[in-house]
């Protein structure tokens, strides 16, 4: 007897590249691009594809997709000792509350590289960081090549991050493979993993913000964001040991929102994927309690 499925795939690019180089899908991926450090004093100058703008170059793409079926996402360092990278984003075109995100990537390795997968609130551009929230499904820092970090962020919790580490059994380096790293969230819940969604390893509610913090993760829907930075105040500057190019490969990202249970008499839901990938009621954002009291009386329908 076939086991029902319990989750629909929403959204996915899997990468699937016809040519040895070509640009991300248009329909799915946008760029952020230029330096200034951030906000972390990164060093690099983020590119879009094509671009020729100094110090950015064609020849020398910081992503494409490749006829191997992945994302490339290539940190650089030219003769001048000018680092460039990309950071891609589904920011406009692509974005979700509630649901399974997943990213099967093969990081980097080196001091003072930081490959990362992310979410950011739709409502940045009224509400900005860090009051529209920030989800880190995965953050590593080369320094510490067994371990990564997922965390969160939102207004009353930042500079005191909250988040936590997930080491490899036997500190095998991340870089050696590819590892998936994926989000369970659901309202009032975040919850992240690495390989399997029964591999929880962090789990973040309301209760776990300071006093004062405002729960920002049940206000609206939120875009990904994949991205390799150069340095910064976290990870420090690459060494005479980190080699370049540096070489984030993501061979796909999924998102998936939960089917509605089966009628049970007992009730019954799976405790590690209660999550549903719902939109607010309507398209206004910014009230707290609707979304998960419209969630809990069933009154909202899922829109993508």
């Amino acid at each position: 007897m076939t086991k029902p499925a319990t989750e629909q795939l929403v959204w996915s690019d899997e990468f699937d590249g016809t040519k040895a180089q070509s640009a991300p899908d248009p329909t799915k991926w946008t760029y952020e691009t230029g330096a200034g450090s951030w906000g972390n004093q990164e060093l690099e100058t983020y590119c879009s594809y094509g671009s020729n703008i100094a110090p950015c170059s064609a020849a020398q793409a910081n992503s494409y997709v490749g006829s191997d079926g992945y994302l490339h996402i290539i940190g650089r360092v030219n003769a001048e000792g000018q680092y460039t990278s990309a950071r891609l984003t589904t920011q406009g075109l692509a974005s979700f509350q509630y649901g399974r995100m997943e990213a099967r990537i093969q990081i980097p390795a080196g001091q003072g590289v930081w490959p990362a997968f992310w979410m950011l609130g739709d409502s940045i551009g009224g509400r900005p960081w860090p009051a529209c929230g920030e989800m880190d499904i995965m953050e590593n820092i080369g320094k510490q090549p067994a371990t990564i970090h997922g965390s969160i962020h939102g207004a009353g919790f930042t500079g005191t991050q909250i988040g936590l580490p997930y080491t490899l059994p036997g500190n095998v380096p991340f870089a050696a493979g590819f590892h998936t790293f994926g989000v369970l969230w659901s309202p009032g819940k975040v919850q992240y993993y690495v390989d399997d969604p029964s591999n929880i390893y962090a789990t973040f509610t309301p209760a776990s913000l300071p006093k004062g913090a405002v729960w920002p993760f049940d206000y609206g829907r939120f875009f990904l964001l994949l991205n390799l930075a150069i340095g910064g105040d976290w990870p420090g500057s690459p060494g005479r040991s980190t080699r370049f190019p540096a070489v984030m490969l993501v061979d796909y990202v999924r998102v998936w929102r939960e089917l509605a249970p089966a009628a049970s008499p007992r009730g019954a839901r799976n405790p590690q994927h209660s999550f549903r990938n719902y939109p607010l009621p309507g398209t206004v954002l910014g009230k707290a309690s609707t979304s998960a009291e419209a969630f809990a009386e069933g009154r909202l329908d899922h829109v993508f």
